[in-house]
This record gives C-alpha cells, sequence and structure tokens, in this order.
C-alpha cells in the first residue's frame, strides 16, 4: 500500500491528530526524518533495521504506541485508522459502500479483509464501524450542537430512529439519556 516499505513503521494506537503530532516529534527527537505520517504508519528517509525499531519503541511505548511487526496486524489497523478517520473526520464518507472503499484501498478482496480483521480483532469490521458510529455520537451528543437527526444524518443513517437502536443495542440507554449523564460515559478511541 505505502511505496516505501523499508522505510514504512505501522504503529497501533494512533486515533488522532494529536497522535501523528506525537509521533512526528518523537521521531524528531530521535533525530529521524519522517516523509509522511498518518494514522497507522510512519514513513522515514531512514532505511529501518533493528537497532532503529528498538529505539523507536522505547520511545513510543511510555506515550502508548505499539510498533507492529506482523504484517496480518499491521492490515487489521490500517482497517480500523481508516475507518476511524471516516468516522471521526468525515473524509469521503458518502462516497459508495465501505467494502468497496476497503476492497480498492487495499487492493484485496472484501471477503479476505473480512476475515483477516475477525480472526485478528475478535469482531467484524460491521460492529467497528458501529462502535466507532457511537462513540463519535456520544462526542457530539456532549457538544450539544446538532440535534439527533443531524448526528444520524451526518453518521450516515437512514433515520434518528436507527440511531438511537444501535446506540440504545450497544450502550444499554437512549441518546437522550446519554446525554444527562454526560461525558464519563465515553471511551478513548482506541478502547472502542
Amino acid at each position: 500500500m505505502y511505496s516505501h516499505p523499508n522505510h514504512t513503521l505501522y504503529i497501533k494506537n494512533m486515533v488522532c491528530p494529536r497522535c501523528i503530532l506525537a509521533v512526528k516529534s518523537e521521531l524528531e527527537r530521535l533525530g529521524l526524518h519522517p516523509v509522511r505520517i498518518e494514522l497507522g504508519f510512519a514513513v522515514l528517509e531512514e532505511e529501518i533495521g533493528e537497532s532503529l525499531t528498538r529505539s523507536v519503541r522505547a520511545a513510543l511505548e511510555p506515550l502508548g504506541f505499539a510498533l507492529l511487526d506482523d504484517p496480518r496486524m499491521q492490515t487489521v489497523e490500517q482497517i480500523k485508522d481508516y475507518i476511524i478517520t471516516l468516522v471521526h473526520q468525515q473524509t469521503d464518507s458518502a462516497e459508495g459502500n465501505l467494502s468497496a472503499r476497503l476492497s480498492a484501498r487495499f487492493n484485496r478482496d472484501y471477503s479476505t479483509l473480512s476475515k483477516l480483521f475477525s480472526e485478528t480483532a475478535h469482531t467484524t469490521i460491521e460492529k467497528y464501524l458501529i462502535a466507532q458510529k457511537i462513540e463519535r455520537a456520544k462526542e457530539l451528543l456532549t457538544y450539544g450542537e446538532l440535534t439527533l437527526n443531524e448526528i444520524a444524518d451526518r453518521l450516515g443513517y437512514s433515520s434518528a430512529a436507527y440511531l438511537s437502536t444501535q446506540f440504545k443495542s450497544l450502550t444499554g440507554m437512549t441518546p437522550g439519556e446519554f446525554k444527562k449523564k454526560g461525558r464519563e460515559l465515553r471511551k478513548p478511541l482506541d478502547g472502542v
């Protein structure tokens, strides 16, 4: 997927733009030269060897990040990062269905990606997507700036009632009940 496999670090638990800044800062502190950093990976000018990997791992782990060596785990984390980006940053969310986008992005059949994800993450891609949407709904409810209909529309639900049903199924409460209880019921994105 990326053009520099010997220069790419795959990083778990990068879930937001702030994570990208933290990783960039640590890599630069180590004297490295990141060429590109996105959720889940960093491409360096330097070729990656064992010594470099150990140094980066030691610098990133205290910040809650982990390097991924297993190609299967790398793919699963890339799928998670893509879904997080779709849901939380609303990039190209209206274009096509998720299975088609994942197949095109990873140049692999969706059934292969789905099986790998289920075996490795112990949940389905669809359930992971729903969990991320519910976390985003919690965030938007906490802000109190949008109606439930607007939140449902923003997250790609056909109706506020459908969002409410999934919300209650995952959280055990309605969006209205959640809004009353507030911020303490939200999860960090890497805990979803």
